[in-house]
Parts: C-alpha cells; structure tokens; sequence
C-alpha cells in the first residue's frame, strides 16, 4: 500500500499543473455543493424560525361571503361567527377530534401611561392561545382561567409596544404589575410578550370575556382556533376540513360544500405542504451541485486518460514482466480517488468555511418591511450527515472517474506497448 501511494505522488508531482487545474474543477464542483446546500438550509430555518414553537395540530376559521345560492338565499351573503358556532366545536359532533377551543373577539384602542401612548389592536382570547400560537412570554404571565371567569381588565404587550412606554434605559420589565390606560377603561400589565409565528406583534391580550363585555361584542366572534388530534396525512386533514366546513355551512344556512362561505387556515396540512416544499428545494439544490461536480469528475477522467496514453510503454513493460491487468487497473483507480478524494475536501472544507463567513454576514442581515423584521437566511451550515454523504460522494466519483482510464491501461498488449514511443 505504501508503495502504491509513493508511486501515485510520484506521478501527480510530474504533472503538477495538469493535476493542480483538474483538481481544482473538483474542489469547485464540491464547494458549490456545500454552500448551496448551507444556503438552502438557511432558507429553511428562516422560514421555519417562527414555527418551531407553534403547534402544528391547529386550526383557525372565520366568516367570510357565501359563493353559490342555497335554500332559497342569495350568494354573496355574509357568514358570521358567533358562540353557537364555539359550541359546536366544543360539543360532540367533534369531540373526536377537538380537543381546545379558543374564540377570539378583537377591537382597537390606545394604551395610555402617562406621556407616552400607543395605538394598537385589542384581542380578547382564552389561555389556550399560548400553545396554539406559540407565544412567548418574556416577563409576567398571560390570560388565565380565572381572568375569564371574573372579567378582569388585565392586558399582555408586545415587547415592540411596551418599549414605547417606558423611558430611557428603563427595562420593560417594570411594566408588569402596572396600570395603563386603555380606552375608557384601567387595566392591568399582565405580562409582556415577544413577537410570535403569527405575526401578533401588534396585538395586545385581554381576557375573551373581558373584551365582549367591555366592548359589547354580542354573541359574534371574529374567529375560532382550535387544537385537534388523530389526524395523520393530508388526505384526513382534508377530509376533516370538508367535514367541518359542512357542519358551520349549515348551521348558517350555507351550503356544505360552499368554499367561501367561510374560510380556513389548516396549519397541519401547510406544514406538510411546507415539508414538502423544502424537501423539493434541497433535492434541486443537490442537483445543481451535482452537476456542478460532475465538470470536475469530467477533468478528472480526462487527465487520468491522458495520464494511461502517457504511459502506454510503462504499461507494457509492466504487463511483460507478469503485473497482472488487475493491478494496473487498481493503480489507476487508485490515483483517479486519491485525487478527486484529496481537492474534494478542500472543497468541502473551503465550503464549510464559506458558509460560516456567510452565516456571520448575510445571515445576520434583515430587511424591514411594513414594521415586521424579515431574515431571509438563518444559520447558514450542513451538519454531520453531508460531510458524510459528500465523503461517500467523492469516492464513487473518484473510482467511476478512473474506471475507463483503467479499463484502457489493462487492455494494453505488451508487444503493442513496448513499440510506443
């Protein structure tokens, strides 16, 4: 084996710069691959970043228009929701597979403490909703059960919304335990929050009760949320949409199979849907590397071609003084690995170190758009499995690389061989 490799470094420093431009090809074709597979995943995360908290067994509906003609109304009606519709969720026609239930009631106001103000979006909710949204709290607490049963004007911030009301240096923090004014009415600081997946920075929570009361909201609701279980695929996600959608139709006097007459949003089925979007893009990813790598195992079959035709006389000597056609073939293959395998990682290791320069530079980068905070690439890395699977990559491509060029050189026939100049 040493000799082997004595041999095949001999070979490579006499033709240093052939070796040096072909291995350079690979080392490309693999950086390529490691950075777009970082960057592919630094898109994920940023996507995924905001969700990793929230509970994917969720789902929201809301009133919306009717789109077709039913039982002798109109289409173009408005669908409202109302506690009849929380009740039928609650109640047994879904117990199978509900299990919180969470209306949410909202209206606006300005929250007032001394000089400073802001004006936001009231939203009365029930506890549930810290689970079901992913909601974190940052200090105090949220809603609890017994802030709905009693009414109580309490109210959560969002941290962006409570730093307009403290001055200076003074922490947020301080805020919890104080009264502020909102509206009409006196409430208590709760708890404060950090912005959630949902995008509910600009909202501040009330006790459900407390809001309907204050606010004289009746019997409507402006949406439902609600956790379910058992529901494993697609297919029984859409299933038992259908089945829902049917069931408030009619209690409105819709038509079960009237898609406007409100509208859903199936957290479960667009988290599968997201898998399956994300699972596609890392597959094109490593297409594209792929075939960015493929030119470098081209070079590298093509020099280890001109390498056999270079030594056709070395070739047939050794063949006339008995090495076996299995030895010749091992050699070049050999040299073909050592190669593609040695500028391969310093491909991959160039590629590694690209992605973590990028992770410091563009990932700690953001864009602001309407008032919400947007990365678009976040932890810009490949893990373990990749330099595995790049390892295992480089090998194969090594040997398929080589195998003609050894092919050719076992074929070679002494006497033919020893004529060539």
């Amino acid at each position: 084996m040493r000799d082997l490799f004595i041999e095949i470094a001999g070979n490579i420093r006499r033709n240093k710069m052939r070796t040096c431009l072909t291995g350079f090809a690979v080392s490309w074709g693999i950086f390529m691959l490691i950075v777009l597979l970082g960057a592919g995943n630094g898109l994920m995360n940023a996507f995924l970043r905001d969700a990793q908290d929230v509970s994917v067994n969720t789902m929201q509906i809301g009133g919306n228009r009717t789109s077709k003609p039913y039982d002798g109304l109109k289409e173009g009606r408005r669908i409202r929701l109302d506690a009849g519709d929380v009740d039928l969720l609650r109640g047994e026609a879904f117990a199978d597979v509900i299990d919180d239930v969470s209306p949410t009631v909202s209206a606006s106001a300005s929250v007032v403490l001394s000089d400073k103000y802001f004006s936001t979006t009231l939203q009365g909710d029930y506890p549930e909703r810290v689970e079901m949204d992913g909601i974190r709290l940052l200090h105090g607490r949220f809603v609890n059960s017994r802030d709905i049963r009693q009414k109580r004007k309490i109210i959560v911030l969002p941290s962006s919304k409570a730093e307009q009301l403290v001055h200076g240096a003074t922490p947020i923090s301080s805020l919890v335990g104080r009264d502020v004014k909102v509206g009409n009415f006196i409430f208590k600081v709760a708890g404060i929050y950090k912005a959630d997946a949902s995008d509910n920075e600009s909202y501040c929570y009330v006790p459900f009760t407390t809001l309907k009361s204050i606010y004289l909201k009746g019997e409507y609701v402006d949406d439902i949320t609600f956790s379910f279980h058992g529901i494993k695929n697609i297919e029984e996600g859409e299933a038992f949409e259908s089945r829902l959608r049917a069931a408030v139709n009619s209690r409105h006097r819709a038509s079960p199979t009237d898609l406007g007459a409100i509208w859903v949003w199936n957290r479960f089925v667009q988290s599968i849907q997201m898998d399956n979007g994300m699972s596609i893009l890392n597959k094109a990813l490593w297409i594209v590397g792929l075939f960015t790598l493929l030119s470098g195992i081209v070079g590298v079959s093509n020099i280890m071609l001109i390498s056999v035709r270079e030594r056709t006389h070395e070739f047939g000597i050794r063949k006339a003084i008995g090495a076996k056609p299995s030895k010749i073939m091992s050699l070049i293959i050999s040299e073909s690995v050592v190669v593609t395998t040695v500028f391969g990682y310093i491909g991959m290791v160039a590629g590694m170190l690209a992605c973590e320069v990028l992770d410091k530079t563009v990932g700690q980068s953001s864009l602001d758009v309407m008032g919400e905070t947007i990365s678009f690439l976040k932890n810009i890395s490949v893990g373990l499995d990749v330099a595995l699977e790049a390892t295992v990559l480089l090998i194969i491509a090594g040997t398929i690389a080589g195998l003609i060029p050894a092919r050719k050189a076992a074929k070679v026939r002494p006497i033919e061989a020893l004529r060539a100049e």
